[in-house]
């Protein structure tokens, strides 16, 4: 009999014998092949060897009087077993699986996508504020890894951190990575997030509203009180605000009572905040105090760099580095003027190019462009030396210091190359090399030096202009 008659009627004999067994035995029936019907003789192949059993056991005679009901008398039914069909179902098995647990993994990351999109929402975090995202250098460093341990470990260590360093750094950064860390990891805990200036705004509405003052400043205090982690954002704007800031410090004290972490952040140290109480400030430093400061030429690369990869853009070198040497303040205004690279070119429907770049930014080289000898005057003047000191084998250490500073300015701002400094100097490659690498390990751990740097950088950028 033809091969696609046999098919044929067992397609037909195997609807009914579906329906008079029991479902338990259908994954048995169900993937047995057709593939011959001679001489009262109806063969079919399975991938099963256990099937063999339990048909011949269970269901033979079912089987051949279904046969019988639809006119077919068989002599035998003959099942064999087929290692072809048992690698082919085998493989269609781990197919099903692996599209199953597919399926349940997509569903478990929606469903928990939802609920930490819901408690993000609740928590008042952004949702761009993540650790992954972050690009630590020797800027930021320190204060990463107090945040990402304060994460790990709310309260046990560092509590309070106070996070202070000038806008657009990356403050809020780490301090919504901390939020959202605690959130991912641990979705027992509650998070919230704060600007000082919308806390003060909602103190001042709740104070200012007719009825029960009373119930609502309880709930108000609830709100922030009954938290597991409560971040403060740019505590600076509490600055003779007596209300708020005895509002804060209650605050402070029932959550540090209660072993909750608190996370600050300012533009400034709490000891520089001028109008700041002193019960304020040195619970503010009773835990730990970092700092983050402007992102060196090579950070600053390297947060264009993972921009540019999560926008899935492939983008020149050359427009990294031009960016980079002429957006040097700070990570916000780095990043927008990338970004608007980006936009323009998207717009545009153009290549991003160095060119492409120069055009839409319009940066004034010509009013930017500071030469070493530019730092060398300013470093000199801050010191209150000469170049000549500067350029001089003289080692006292006010010069040696200044020396070093004037280098290490000279290497992050021009880019000029060891050569070009050391011959400004007077000084051979390694004394040179020597001297920026000594200054940029020292900024790690000495803020006196960063605060010496970062005035240096305002005053040659300001004198420039």
């Amino acid at each position: 009999m033809d091969i696609a008659d046999v098919k044929k009627i067992w397609d037909e004999v195997r609807e009914e014998i579906i329906k008079s067994v029991p479902a338990t035995s259908h994954p048995w029936i169900i993937p047995m092949e057709a593939v011959g019907f001679e001489n009262g003789i109806f063969s079919v192949i399975t991938g099963q060897a256990f099937a063999i059993q339990i048909i011949r056991k269970n269901h033979y005679q079912q089987i051949l009087d279904v046969f019988a009901s639809m006119g077919y008398q068989l002599k035998k039914f003959d099942i064999i077993f087929d290692e072809e069909l048992s690698k082919k179902l085998k493989k269609e098995k781990e197919k099903e699986l692996k599209a199953q647990k597919k399926s349940e993994e997509k569903a478990l990351k929606e469903t928990a996508f939802e609920g930490m999109a819901r408690m993000q929402s609740q928590s008042n975090l952004n949702l761009k504020y993540k650790f992954e995202n972050f690009v630590v250098g020797d800027n930021n460093k320190l204060a990463h890894a107090v945040a990402f341990n304060v994460a790990q470990h709310p309260a046990q260590k560092y509590n309070p951190l106070f996070i202070y360093g000038g806008s657009g750094l990356g403050k809020t950064h780490l301090m919504q990575a901390i939020g959202h860390y605690t959130l991912f990891n641990n979705s027992k805990l509650k998070v919230r997030y704060i600007k000082t200036e919308d806390y003060v705004n909602e103190l001042v509405d709740n104070l200012r509203k007719g009825g029960d003052t009373n119930d609502r400043m309880a709930k108000f205090r609830q709100k922030y009180r009954n938290v597991d982690i409560l971040l403060i954002d740019d505590i600076q704007f509490v600055e003779s605000k007596n209300r708020t800031m005895e509002e804060i410090f209650h605050t402070f004290d029932t959550l540090y009572n209660k072993n909750k972490q608190i996370v600050i952040t300012s533009d400034k140290a709490p000891k520089d905040i001028p109008t700041l109480p002193d019960r304020l400030r040195t619970r503010f430093e009773m835990g730990i105090v970092v700092d983050i400061t402007p992102p060196d030429y090579e950070t600053r690369v390297a947060i264009l760099t993972n921009l540019a990869e999560q926008l899935g853009l492939k983008v020149p070198f050359e427009v990294y580095d031009y960016v980079a040497k002429n957006f040097e303040s700070n990570v916000r205004e780095l990043e927008g003027a990338f970004n608007k690279v980006t936009a323009f070119a998207d717009i545009e429907h153009t290549e991003i190019s160095l060119e492409f770049a120069k055009k839409v930014l319009n940066v004034d080289l010509s009013a930017k462009q500071i030469s070493v000898y530019d730092i060398a005057y300013a470093v000199a003047e801050y010191f209150d030396i000469t170049i000549d000191n500067l350029k001089s084998p003289a080692r006292a250490q006010k010069i040696s210091e200044a020396r070093r500073i004037a280098v290490y300015l000279a290497r992050e701002i021009t880019k000029a190359s060891y050569e070009d400094i050391a011959d400004f100097f007077n000084k051979k490659h390694p004394t040179i090399l020597y001297s920026y690498q000594k200054v940029k390990d020292d900024l790690r751990i000495d803020t006196h030096l960063k605060q010496i740097i970062r005035e240096l950088k305002h005053a040659i950028k300001y004198k420039k202009e």
